[in-house]
Order: structure tokens, then sequence, then C-alpha cells
């Protein structure tokens, strides 16, 4: 069996961004979410430990079934990874809008 570690390779299947999605709206046991899938519950079963590998997801036992929520932690992992690159990317916009305003005021 694989194991997904990064977030972004699980976040990957669209299956597994709409249960995603679904649990934005607070934790959810695995037949409300095939419920609203067109996928079955061992499916969606599958998808929720591939998430829940990757940090994305947490479970919690109530009573005799499995509650899955949104792991703010791992979606945090996940944000702040994104946001490294933010860095680098305002200072590649920045260089090109002061080229453009150089090439503006070069053309007048």
């Amino acid at each position: 069996m694989e194991t997904y570690l990064d977030p972004f390779d699980a976040l990957g299947d669209p299956t597994r961004r709409t249960i995603l999605e679904l649990l934005r709206s607070g934790p959810r046991p695995v037949g409300a979410i095939a419920a609203q899938m067109t996928v079955s519950r061992p499916a969606v079963s599958q998808h929720l430990r591939v998430l829940k590998d990757a940090g994305l997801v947490t479970d919690r036992a109530e009573g005799n079934r499995r509650l899955y929520g949104v792991s703010s932690q791992g979606l945090e992992a996940a944000r702040s990874y994104i946001e490294s690159f933010w860095d680098g990317v305002l200072a590649e916009f920045k260089q090109a809008v002061v080229a453009q305003q150089k090439e503006e005021d070069d053309g007048d």
C-alpha cells in the first residue's frame, strides 16, 4: 500500500479535494461523506486514509463511528510551503513593474 506524505500529492485527486471541501463545514462520519459523493463508501474510506496520511485530515472515535475533520496543522504546513515562494514571486513582480514603468517613461 502506498502512503502519501505530501499534501499536494493527496490533493491532486478531485475526489479528495471534494471530501476536504465537505469537511470544511465540520467533522463528519464516512457515511455522511459518502452520501454526498458519487463514489462508494469503501472508496471514500480509502480517500480519507490518503488525506489522513498526508496530514490533511484527522479522525476521532465517537461512539461506534469515526468522525473525520480537517487538520488545521496539516493545512498550515501546506500554506507555509506555498507562502515560502511569495518573497521571490513578489520580487519578480516588482522588477516587472519597474521595468514596465521605465519603458513607459522612456517612450514619452
